[in-house]
């Protein structure tokens, strides 16, 4: 079986290192003044170390797309004309567009650079492919609101272009993603077509009627509670098999503003999935399904993948992800006593952790690596002075001796064991 890219967002440096490492085959990327997400945590990539991030994606043995797929206006324009001979030497593998007038720029300006025509494009028909073909574009996004069949039908129609299709992470309630409600309730300060998107269709709503000012009333739908716009989030984990079969090229995975425990998480189970399928075209996918429970969703649905949106898929009591496993620490490296000269320290290697979130003596987790999945047993907690711990606090750093360490270590992380039962 032919193998299909798996791609995941690198919203900085560190997701970046994570999400190739967990088994991404490519990262897209962007700067915000170009981009769709605002980043804010993290080593954020920058004009300044835009190269040195696909650099970084290409010494790991995957490609960097870079994403400048804003709705421009002319202030916009001539800011990216400034910007194209950083972008240029940056080299991306590809670029990603959804205005005309930033591709008739990238074709004057980078020739040779491929063009991937992004989602907010609305692609839903072989026509509007080829018309994009036409325009010299590599892939195309499709839009989610395409079902598996209506894929197929596409790739039949154009063979020789590239399909690019989401399979996880949070939707829009609007169509391809553009929306207006985030400019409307604040005023033009937050776009989402400039990635400040303020997620408004997340926010509780009341109702008021107009002849009875200050009187609020709850709306509600079969007792759930009042985020009516709110959607749940994608997993097509299960019909990754349909999806390879119908023609699609790239698998994509949302979340550039995600944790670093997400990317992760995410990329480990589906490049599993993947490479299980390629092995087994029969294989049960189900148990991918539970590993992705354990990052954060606001409830998971396949969209329009299988037909027209199901009416469960709208998140009617929850409007932020929860996960079904808590992160819990960061590996941030491996000491040795001779280097910490604790003399309280029992064993010669020790742990160097980042805590995420509270963690006790005794306590059992599950390490995760790029290749490596295990429970062990937290047996004994230190802090920078080498007094020993009872409870290692959220965000604390701290030493870690465990029962069983993980081999990869720098890129290992630690979650609570098993699922919670308040994700569906």
């Amino acid at each position: 079986m032919r193998r299909v890219e798996l791609l995941l967002p690198a919203g900085n440096l560190e997701k970046l290192k994570y999400a190739v490492r967990y088994g991404a085959d490519a990262v897209y990327l962007g700067v915000v003044d170009f981009s769709l997400r605002a980043m804010r945590k993290g080593e954020i990539i920058t004009l300044e170390n835009l190269k040195h991030a696909i650099d970084l994606a290409h010494r790991l043995g995957a490609k960097a797309y870079m994403t400048l797929n804003i709705f421009a206006f002319n202030s916009d324009i001539k800011h990216l004309e400034e910007c194209m001979d950083i972008i240029k030497d940056a080299n991306p593998d590809a670029i990603l567009v959804s205005d005309f007038g930033i591709l008739r720029l990238l074709k004057k300006c980078m020739p040779d650079v491929d063009i991937h025509i992004s989602t907010q494009t609305n692609i839903l028909n072989y026509e509007c492919v080829k018309f994009w073909q036409d325009m010299g574009a590599k892939r195309v996004v499709l839009a989610r609101e395409l079902s598996i069949p209506e894929i197929a039908e596409i790739k039949k129609q154009v063979p020789d272009m590239e399909i690019e299709c989401f399979v996880h992470g949070s939707q829009c309630v609007s169509f391809s993603g553009r929306c207006l409600l985030s400019d409307y309730f604040t005023d033009g300060e937050r776009k989402a077509n400039h990635g400040n998107c303020s997620q408004p269709c997340r926010w509780s709503y009341k109702l008021v009627e107009s002849t009875r000012p200050g009187q609020y009333y709850e709306i509600n739908q079969d007792e759930r509670g009042s985020h009516i716009l709110s959607p749940k989030d994608l997993c097509l984990v299960k019909h990754l098999k349909e999806m390879i079969d119908a023609g699609v090229d790239s698998f994509k995975v949302e979340g550039r503003t995600k944790s670093l425990y997400y990317v992760s998480a995410v990329a480990k189970a589906y490049r599993n999935a993947i490479d299980e399928i390629i092995a087994n075209h029969d294989a049960d996918m189900e148990k991918y399904f539970i590993e992705l429970k354990k990052v954060g969703n606001r409830g998971y649905t396949t969209g329009f993948a299988l037909g027209e949106n199901p009416s469960d898929s709208y998140s009617y009591d929850i409007s932020k992800g929860l996960a079904g496993a808590d992160f819990l620490f960061e590996f941030r490296g491996k000491k040795k006593y001779s280097d910490i000269n604790f003399e309280s320290i029992s064993s010669d290697n020790i742990f160097f952790v980042k805590i995420k979130n509270k963690v006790l003596l005794n306590d059992e987790v599950e390490i995760i690596t790029p290749k490596e999945q295990f429970v062990t047993k937290v047996i004994e907690i230190l802090d920078e002075k080498g007094n020993q711990l009872e409870v290692a606090n959220t965000n604390a750093d701290v030493y870690l001796k465990l029962s069983s360490e993980p081999e990869d270590y720098e890129v290992a992380l630690a979650r609570t064991i098993g699922v919670k039962e308040h994700v569906s």
